[in-house]
């Protein structure tokens, strides 16, 4: 009997949903933030907790509500489908300026009806001076605004939205209900010193729990309200019937312990919505799913195993219902409509035994019955884990969806301990969002604090602190002075140090601000720590709480070092004055203002202009590509060769990329000096002194991240993946001696550069393994794409899961995979009508690939494709 199980067909139900999702058009909604601007002028003058509960409460009585066609777990933040509400107390302008435009922008567009914008606009007279994210720039710096406004780092993720990247206990929901929270707010507040001044602070915390979660309450009843009156006009008797016990649930729940699996599914759903109520955060993510939930299907006497799968992947559903809007730049750098919820399977007990249930297998088919990017579903993996369930989570991810992805238990739990976290609690962590680790409902991780650019560090090394001409960061000289490879790295790690400093000023500002204006009752009511001290998450009162900032650019750094090292210290095959030349004159190519191709793909590489892939396929050099264009331009206008006009186009060689005045002879060194750079030695081959001085190279970022303070009383740990801002921040960075060209792509998470890992997948993972796990404790990510012929039948399913099992082997921390193949890619880039199902993994989440941007969908189409041959 083969090890390939195949799947279950979906019901109809589940088909019907789909489609809905798959057809939605994404759009803004008005109601939200009609609703808190009410309630903030009606309160204003109220602490912010109490404001924030007030608001809770407004919004949850009087937001529109609706049921929608077959659903089974009800409860919806938008009327529209994939819709999304705003949250102006965060950020407003960058969508008032987008009014026209964020319909037809080229990432993430969404419908705004012109009824919504003059409600929209009516709104956003409020709130000049009142929001967050003006809060937080008052208090920084103008080098710090600067640092951002010149690309080395940005933290705009959480200056205009809310924080999120969460797992709260929807466990303690499920056995105590909302009442019990209630109930316990109550007895903490009647139990307070009033001779004690931290009571102050404290009584109007417990009210604002009390306020909020009766408003939660309510919000449910309206929901068993419609149900019912639904039910009462219904003529399917089928419907009828579920919209009655649909009615009952939320009748029950959340408000009541969970006394069965559907309950539990509707209370999971309520938590999982409010929480993005609430706030716009995103990356609330909801863990172990199924260890808090395996106990309510393990003991329903009245459930089957099939509609219990049918209500999981119900759920799956209902997750990519959700949807979030941000400014164009930031939908850019997270683009897909990711919201990042990631769903975890397997791993470990906190005990340490193997916690792999039935929930766990079901979770994985609801994947391939939904086939949807949400949730981000990942599973653990460790000595104990049942051989069984790898190979199930394989021939899921063989489907093509790019989930799951996969973590290791043997890395992760001591990444965990590394940082503080205690055995017991490490043992039960989760990824959180992309791929960033912590302790369930006990952690205040601030992953994703900040996006920082170290090609941009690498850049501004390369011109002694000058950023494109404007001196920036401090003077650690010219290129041209240095008399040994050490020299240069020393320059390198002072820029970082002095960058790193200012990115931490950004993040603790942004930190401060929240902690000031901020303070979310509802979610800090289910993080471990907060009912205890009486005081909200965002003011500290978390078991733990780090600030994980992550490196962007790795391989390209890595890739550059080892050029440097080798052409001009060690082979001496050119000066630094030439490899300088070349680099400030991009190798002699155009500069593509729209910041394509990838660099690291040389066939979509543009020399002067052109196409490129006609040079990738002819073998021809950038000079000789370039007088290949210049004629066939002049030829195109007329059937002569006038050399005067061939003359004249020659004068202009780069498209503002490098000198105007540049001569055959430096396009032909430049040439020269950049396939020389290309045929340095790569990292992703298993080479190891690529891999020692990468792994080196890497530890100057991790090394001065890790430890330093933030306002909650914890610490700043590293973290190394780049979602899809890759593309984006690579138009802030020049040309590097890696070969990469001007404001393309930059290479992404801990992954080798596209097309430079020709070794095959094993010697891919070993060197990326070599970047220390324990370095990064907010995680670190590995992209990997294989033909889908690589792991076809039941040998391609075992050398897949062996492939995996080495990885972790070589004590890697996570991977993920596409498995697709760049023709069906290209179709679909083609014809995208036709595709709309078709699933990539991007980041550290999956999209729907027809509505990436071109740009990212071309930095995954020229991602390398391995196979085991």
């Amino acid at each position: 009997m083969g090890i390939a199980k195949g799947f279950t067909e979906p019901t109809d139900r589940v088909k019907r949903l789909k489609q809905r999702i798959i057809d939605a058009t994404p759009t803004v909604e008005a109601d939200r933030a009609e609703l808190i601007t009410e309630a903030y002028r009606a309160h204003e003058k109220e602490a912010p907790v109490m404001r924030i509960a007030h608001a809770n409460e407004h919004i949850l009585n009087h937001i529109p509500i609706t049921i929608r066609p077959d659903e089974l777990i009800v409860g919806s933040a938008t009327l529209t489908d994939r819709g999304c509400q705003l949250f102006p107390e965060y950020s407003y302008d960058w969508v008032a300026a987008e009014f026209d435009t964020m319909a037809t922008r080229k990432c993430d567009p969404f419908e705004i009806p012109e009824d919504t914008k003059h409600r929209l606009e009516k709104v956003f007279e409020y709130w000049p001076g009142r929001t967050n994210s003006e809060l937080a720039s008052s208090l920084m710096s103008d080098t710090c605004q600067k640092c951002q406004d010149l690309g080395v780092f940005t933290v705009g993720n959480y200056y205009y939205n809310g924080i999120g990247h969460v797992c709260v206990d929807y466990g303690k929901v499920l056995k105590v209900g909302f009442s019990g929270i209630i109930k316990e707010a109550a007895e903490r507040k009647a139990a307070l010193d009033p001779n004690d001044p931290a009571t102050i602070k404290k009584r109007q915390f417990y009210d604002a729990v009390i306020i909020t979660y009766n408003a939660c309450i309510n919000y449910a009843h309206r929901y068993a309200e419609m149900a019912l009156d639904m039910a009462k006009t219904e003529i399917n008797p089928q419907r009828q019937k579920e919209l009655l016990v649909i009615a009952q649930n939320c009748q029950n729940v959340p408000e009541k312990p969970a006394s069965n699996f559907w309950e539990a599914c509707q209370s999971f759903w309520f938590v999982q919505l409010i929480m993005q109520i609430e706030s716009s955060g995103h990356s609330i993510s909801p863990g172990r799913f199924d260890q808090y939930m395996y106990p309510y299907y393990k003991n329903d006497p009245n459930i089957t195993h099939d509609f219990a799968q049918e209500l999981v992947d119900c759920i799956f559903i209902k997750l990519n219902d959700l949807n979030k809007t941000r400014d164009a730049v930031s939908d850019e750098l997270f683009a897909g409509y990711a919201i990042f919820q990631n769903m975890c399977a397997g791993g470990q007990t906190p005990e340490g035994l193997d916690a792999t249930n039935d929930i766990s297998y079901m979770q994985l088919d609801a994947i391939a019955h939904t086939g949807l990017p949400q949730p981000s579903m990942s599973i653990r993996y460790w000595d104990g884990t049942p051989d069984e369930f790898l190979h199930r989570a394989c021939e899921v991810v063989r489907l093509g969806h790019g989930l799951p992805a996969m973590y290791n238990d043997e890395v992760a739990i001591p990444m965990l301990e590394n940082d503080g976290v205690s055995l017991e609690d490490a043992r039960d962590w989760l990824p959180i969002g992309c791929v960033e680790p912590q302790p369930q409902h006990k952690t205040d991780g601030w992953h994703d604090a900040a996006f920082f650019n170290c090609c941009k560090v690498l850049d501004i090394t390369m011109h002694n602190g000058r950023c494109r001409g404007e001196q920036l960061g401090p003077k650690t000289g010219e290129m041209t002075d240095f008399k040994t490879f050490e020299e240069f790295v020393a320059a390198y790690e002072e820029q970082m140090k002095f960058f790193i400093d200012y990115l931490v000023e950004a993040d603790n500002c942004v930190d401060y601000a929240h902690m000031m204006n901020m303070t979310l009752p509802f979610e800090s009511a289910l993080v471990d720590g907060c009912m205890e001290k009486g005081a909200t998450v965002q003011e500290g009162a978390a078991i733990y709480n780090f600030t994980g900032p992550q490196a962007f650019g790795t391989a390209d750094v890595i890739d550059s070092f080892v050029a440097i090292k080798k052409q001009v210290f060690d082979d001496k095959t050119m000066t630094m004055a030439d490899l300088m030349e070349a680099v400030d004159n991009n190798f002699g190519y155009a500069v593509d203002p729209t910041g394509a191709p990838s660099g690291s793909d040389r066939s979509q590489i543009s020399p002067s202009g052109s196409t490129g892939q006609a040079a990738a396929a002819s073998g021809r050099s950038a000079m000789e590509q370039k007088i290949w264009d210049v004629v066939q331009s002049v030829l195109k206008n007329s059937n002569n060769v006038d050399m005067a006009s061939i003359t004249e186009a020659a004068k202009t060689p780069c498209g503002g990329g490098c000198k105007t005045d540049a001569s055959a002879a430096d396009l032909a060194k430049w040439e020269k000096i950049h396939q020389q750079l290309l045929n340095s030695p790569h990292f992703g081959n298993d080479i190891p002194e690529v891999d020692l001085l990468g792994r080196r190279i890497t530890k100057i970022y991790s090394s001065n991240v890790h430890g330093r303070k933030n306002p909650r009383g914890g610490i700043y740990h590293a973290g190394c993946y780049t979602v899809s801002a890759n593309v984006g921040m690579g138009r802030a960075v020049d040309a590097l001696p890696d070969g990469r060209l001007a404001q393309t792509a930059l290479s992404d998470n801990i992954s080798p550069r596209h097309g430079c890992d020709v070794s095959g997948p094993t010697a891919a993972n070993a060197s990326s393994a070599t970047i220390d796990a324990l370095d990064f404790g907010n995680g670190t990510l590995l992209n990997q794409k294989l033909l889908p012929s690589a792991v076809a039948g039941d040998e391609g399913l075992k050398r897949f899961a062996a492939l995996v099992r080495a990885y972790f082997d070589h004590k890697g921390y996570h991977i993920q995979f596409n498995i697709v193949d760049r023709a069906t890619l290209i179709e679909a880039q083609k014809h995208p009508e036709q595709h709309k199902d078709l699933i990539v993994r991007v980041a550290g989440y999956s999209a729907q690939f027809v509505v990436l941007a071109k740009d990212v969908q071309d930095d995954i189409i020229a991602r390398t494709e391995q196979t085991f041959e």
